[in-house]
């Protein structure tokens, strides 16, 4: 008798082929029932790895095989591109797509293909380049959510309004992880039937795995000796899998508990939540045409550099200077937490990926040289981005793209290329400042505050858009963390009721609106107030 060999789960006994096909003419069976049950629509996660691959064959072929009487109820077919996912894979995954929609109409099935991608606002280039963010990094997983969570259960939402409840039909195995078996086993406490539990994440919806016991072989064993029902190849499957590494396969984020790209099998390849890409590397070692993707991996390891600390504010997003205690070399300190990427960063970092991308369009293969890295769209957002809330009025990003690529960059946004203030006006900024950065920023804050006030009918909150600039431009990056540093000990002092000390530091630098922040004892003086404080006495 020939034995299914599974070796990642030992304490779960191996099943013969014959039994792996009862199992599948059971499951077959199952999903008919299933589908024919109710009008509750479906939505079935698919990655163009094995196991999407699996469970996306199994309904396939279980509702191929009822009545074109029955086959009423739509199945939809979702895919989520990062826009930074490895090249060979999501050329893979929307040719599948592709494939998928002509034999679903060809064979008059209910499937429809949908690849979802993130809104503008959120790719990871918008986050990096635009607001500065670093490299992903365990801490501050900032892409996992906006890059493939938003994107499926915005979908699945839309479904759930239409139509009141939708079943999310996954190939998520107990075999993938620890992690992922034991949120599986809590799922089960609450099922509603056989392989069907509540979303915890999404109401109104229930989670369908039909392949949660299988195991890795046998997820293989159904690939390779049934045959692919939309007439895409599970053998190419097979040998893309063979060209990287042993891990599992990028799946369909719905949760924060799904194993995330940086621990998967095909992932994004800017990812920095691991060391470094295994199948990518693997990839380009196994196969030499693909060696012209070694320039990616070089970039995904400057990204991931411990030097671009240096390249990075002093303060958070929102101007203030945050303490943190690091323990670096088994040497404990208290210092600032490291902000976004500043200009010169993020300038960089847009210069260095366009001219990767007009590298790779010259040496990849003729039928990638179509490969987009970063999208007009993406530019668009950065650039408004840079403008509107960094207050970079010298509107660097269509210079620097002109430069790279010798072409003038289109802007899609209405109006995008009109504004009072421009590269000539910053220039004569910074010879006045004479090198002085926070000065550069202050002044280009107020000058870019007051255009933005300027196009608006009422110009309420003018005064305290103002006052922000000088809360957040006006000190030197000293003075600023000293401040920092004399507020967290005056934050302290109070909590422990020392007076003595409350006293002394505020007799030190600390202004009297970091005193009142402390200690909640009285309303602090404003750049607002100070200005109009005549104003304000004598009525």
């Amino acid at each position: 008798m020939v034995i299914a060999q599974q070796p990642e789960n030992k304490s779960q006994q191996p099943r013969t082929v014959a039994e792996l096909i009862e199992d599948i003419q059971a499951l077959t069976t199952e999903i008919q029932q299933l589908y024919c049950l109710d009008e509750i629509p479906w939505v079935v996660g698919y990655s163009g790895g094995k196991d999407s691959t699996c469970v996306l064959q199994l309904v396939w072929n279980a509702i191929a095989a009822l009545p074109p009487s029955k086959r009423t109820k739509t199945i939809h077919v979702i895919t989520t591109d990062t826009l930074v996912e490895n090249p060979y894979v999501s050329l893979w995954v929307r040719n599948s797509l592709k494939q998928m929609k002509l034999a679903a109409q060809e064979q008059k099935l209910p499937f429809e293909p949908h690849l979802l991608q993130p809104e503008f606002k959120e790719t990871f280039w918008v986050g990096l380049i635009g607001k500065g963010y670093p490299a992903p990094k365990g801490k501050f997983r900032w892409c996992t959510e906006r890059l493939k969570i938003k994107p499926s259960n915005r979908f699945i939402r839309e479904v759930i309004r239409d139509n009141g409840e939708a079943i999310l039909v996954l190939g998520t195995r107990k075999a993938e992880s620890t992690m992922r078996a034991s949120r599986m086993k809590q799922w089960e406490a609450k099922r509603v039937r056989e392989h069907l539990s509540p979303n915890m994440n999404l109401p109104n919806s229930l989670v369908y795995s039909p392949i949660e016991d299988w195991r890795n072989d046998e997820v293989w064993i159904y690939l390779m000796q049934w045959e692919n029902p939309w007439g895409y190849s599970n053998k190419d499957l097979f040998a893309m899998y063979r060209g990287a590494s042993a891990d599992n396969e990028c799946p369909l984020v719905v949760d924060t508990s799904t194993p995330s790209c940086g621990s998967s099998r095909f992932g994004c390849w800017v990812c920095t939540l691991v060391s470094q890409d295994k199948s990518m590397a693997a990839m380009i070692q196994n196969d030499e045409e693909k060696e012209w993707l070694q320039p990616l991996l070089d970039f995904r390891k400057e990204l991931d550099a411990p030097t671009n600390r240096d390249r990075r504010d002093f303060r958070r997003r929102n101007g203030d200077v945050q303490l943190y205690e690091r323990n670096f070399d088994e040497t404990i300190s208290i210092e600032p937490i490291p902000g976004p990427y500043i200009k010169e960063a993020r300038e960089d970092w847009l210069r260095k990926l366009l001219q990767l991308q007009q590298q790779l369009r010259s040496t990849a293969p003729e039928n990638m040289r179509d490969i987009t890295l970063i999208t007009i769209e993406e530019l668009s957002e950065i650039r408004r981005i840079w403008l509107e809330e960094r207050h970079e009025f010298d509107d660097s990003l269509p210079r620097i793209y002109k430069e790279v690529t010798g072409e003038e960059f289109q802007d899609p946004r209405p109006g995008a290329d009109y504004s009072l203030l421009g590269s000539d006006e910053w220039a004569v900024l910074e010879e006045i400042c004479e090198g002085d950065t926070m000065h550069l920023e202050l002044m280009a804050k107020l000058l870019d505050t007051e255009r933005q006030f300027r196009k608006k009918a009422r110009r309420t909150g003018i005064y305290d858009a103002l006052e922000k600039c000088f809360e957040t431009s006006s000190r030197s990056p000293e003075e600023a963390v000293k401040n920092a540093y004399l507020k967290r000990d005056l934050k302290l002092a109070v909590n422990q009721g020392d007076v003595a000390k409350v006293k002394q530091l505020s007799l030190g630098d600390v202004g009297k609106e970091e005193i009142t922040e402390a200690s909640s004892a009285a309303k602090p003086k404003t750049w607002t107030s100070m200005k109009f404080q005549n104003r304000e006495t004598t009525s």
